[in-house]
């Protein structure tokens, strides 16, 4: 995807080992055979985080998320969604009389959304074996500030358990990815990508979990270039994303989540256009790594 975005592909949805009271973490998704006795089991969770500055420092930021699933123990479907977005109010001044000096007047407030990030993703596991299964997954996501308008696409692959405790689970996937871009500026993007990537959850008491998640896209089609008369070759564009999370329960069904999710491509898009132009063949990109800190509650509803 050649932009600061990481999408809906990448997000993993976890239910941490012997943590039944934990929501999942909606960046990642891999399955999990679960011994189900037969029987259909729903499961569903919501999480929520905010912070509010008002006054000299005005700033508004949020970010909210929540999975379902049903799982039979051989077909496990997931849906999630999240998203973020945060607004500040900056103090700027300008000489506009140009007298050498800010007078009344010449103090002006202006807002500007600094995060806008969006995404949705529904993915169905096939088990063959417990540590064998097939996987499909729709996805769309969007992050205007890092000049994507939308990103749609789907995946498929192979996921592997490679080892399981009562205390840990390690899983590798391989599959293919593919996702239609429309960008904000420049070129819309048809991405054709191969897939590795690999999940680990460990459970350090009843109460406590920690996952972690590292997923790389490597295209293999050649893209059009962002600056005029360029291109991208295959696998000239590679995109590793990475997530860690922490879980820890306060009360029933109620818990804390510190998450950490790192993105990064070697293409970035666009920047969004200013108010003044820029220069002809001037393109000037979003930076190559991105990172999100999260703290939030989790609400398990199921």
């Amino acid at each position: 995807m050649r932009t600061r975005l990481v999408p809906a592909i990448a997000w993993l949805a976890v239910s941490l080992t012997s943590l039944s009271a934990f929501a999942d973490d909606p960046h990642f998704t891999y399955g999990k055979q679960e011994d189900t006795k037969g029987k259909i089991v729903w499961k569903a969770s919501v999480n929520a985080g905010l912070v509010l500055n008002t006054g000299n420092a005005n700033s508004f930021a949020f970010n909210a998320g929540g999975t379902a699933s049903m799982n039979d123990g051989k077909n496990r479907l997931q849906l999630d969604v999240n998203g973020s977005y945060a607004r500040a109010t900056a103090i700027s001044a300008s000489d506009a009389n140009m007298n050498g000096v800010i007078d009344r007047g010449e103090i002006a407030h202006t807002s500007s959304t600094s995060a806008a990030l969006w995404g949705a993703k529904l993915r169905y596991d096939r088990f063959l074996t417990p540590n064998n299964s097939l996987y499909l997954a729709a996805f769309a996501t969007g992050n205007q500030p890092a000049g994507i308008n939308v990103a749609t696409g789907a995946q498929a692959g192979y996921s592997r358990q490679l080892f399981k405790s009562d205390r840990q689970l390690l899983v590798a996937e391989l599959g293919y990815d593919f996702t239609y871009q429309n960008n904000v500026t420049g070129p819309d993007l048809d991405i054709h990508s191969a897939r590795g990537f690999a999940g680990y959850t460990l459970t350090l008491s009843k109460d406590i979990g920690l996952l972690f998640g590292a997923e790389v896209l490597c295209t293999l089609n050649p893209l059009p270039g962002f600056a005029p008369g360029t291109t991208v070759g295959a696998f000239g564009d590679t995109r590793v994303n990475g997530n860690a999370a922490l879980t820890a329960r306060l009360w029933k069904n109620i818990a804390f989540q510190l998450s950490v999710l790192a993105r990064y491509t070697t293409d970035p898009a666009p920047l969004p256009a200013f108010s003044t132009p820029f220069a002809t063949g001037y393109v000037p990109q979003a930076e190559p790594l991105d990172t999100v800190t999260s703290l939030s509650l989790v609400v398990t509803l199921l």
